[in-house]
Formats: C-alpha cells, sequence, structure tokens
C-alpha cells in the first residue's frame, strides 16, 4: 500500500485531542491509521506526540 491509496478512520489531524477524553483503541497504536511510529514533543508542560504517518496528534 502506498501512500496515496491508504485508508484513514477520518479523524481531523488539524485538532489536538487529549487521551483523557480520547484513548488509544489498541494501546501504542495511532487511531487514524494503525501506525506505532510517533513523534514527541513537550509544549507548556504538556507531552504531545504525533504519528508519523498520517499526523494525528494526542495530547498525553
Amino acid at each position: 500500500m502506498n501512500e496515496d491509496t491508504k485508508e484513514y478512520k477520518g479523524f481531523d489531524t488539524s485538532i489536538l485531542y487529549t487521551y483523557k477524553d480520547l484513548p488509544d483503541i489498541q494501546s501504542g497504536r495511532c487511531d487514524n491509521c494503525g501506525n506505532a511510529q510517533f513523534k514527541s514533543s513537550v509544549k507548556n508542560f504538556t507531552f504531545i506526540r504525533e504519528c508519523r504517518q498520517c499526523g494525528m496528534k494526542k495530547s498525553i
């Protein structure tokens, strides 16, 4: 599967979701595409992870 045919579940990738409101469906995987690789950052004492494939962000 290349990137053009990859199916996503319809989450808006421009929104920062919180883990408390939207926990992982599968532990350690992106809810939108199922990828297990993330970019991590800290902003204003908040840990944020971003999926490397689809860009979905979640505050942990």
